[in-house]
């Protein structure tokens, strides 16, 4: 089975966001990434990320929080070289983040969807610098040993640890699995009959 190529990737972990408890408190955390947990099928292949994957990783990269990945909407925290409004830890469980929700239309929506129990799950966009690959037949299984690059840690509403679909600036750019590319493709042309009709 041939292994696939990606650039940037998004994966969901069903690791609760929480919302401080105390009265008033705008302050927002999560998992965004969990060490050592096997990813349910990704279109024939499963993943596992290391602990260690994102040594030094906080201390290079640009990191946004958004809600669902949407930079069009606005950030709702932000980490530049691990300074700023979002806090970034690594700790044995895998990637913390927490920050204090902007008081802004977004930031008063992410708390409303926590309090409603709309938002369940966190994510993360980033980036390969070293992984293993193993062929079991029928499945890959690859192991993220070491993250490039952070781009962004989001609260969404729907886990989508399957979906590995491949964006770079919100546009798709690079292959997927070819069960994946062939989803996809149908999932296009049916958006597009539908528009037509």
């Amino acid at each position: 089975m041939e292994k696939p190529k990606f650039s940037i990737e998004k994966r969901a972990f069903e690791s609760p966001v929480t919302l401080s408890p105390d009265e008033g408190s705008r302050k927002v955390e999560g998992y965004a990434a969990l060490f050592d947990v096997e990813s349910s099928d990704l279109y024939g292949m499963t993943e596992t990320i290391e602990r260690g994957a994102f040594d030094g990783v906080i201390q290079r990269s640009d990191v946004l929080c958004l809600m669902n990945h949407d930079d069009r909407r606005g950030a709702l925290a932000r980490s530049t070289n691990g300074e700023g409004s979002l806090s970034l830890e690594v700790d044995d469980k895998g990637l913390k983040y927490s920050f204090e929700a902007p008081h802004s239309t977004l930031g008063d929506e992410l708390l409303e969807s926590l309090k409603r129990g709309d938002i369940r799950a966190s994510s993360f966009a980033f980036t390969v610098k070293e992984e293993e690959w193993k062929d079991e037949g029928e499945t890959l299984r690859r192991k993220v040993i070491k993250i490039d690059e952070l781009y962004d840690v989001s609260p969404v509403f729907r886990p989508a640890y399957e979906d590995t679909t491949v964006y770079a600036r919100g546009k798709q750019i690079t292959a997927v699995p070819d069960k994946a590319a062939e989803l996809q493709i149908t999932k296009e042309l049916d958006n597009l009959k539908s528009e037509i009709l």
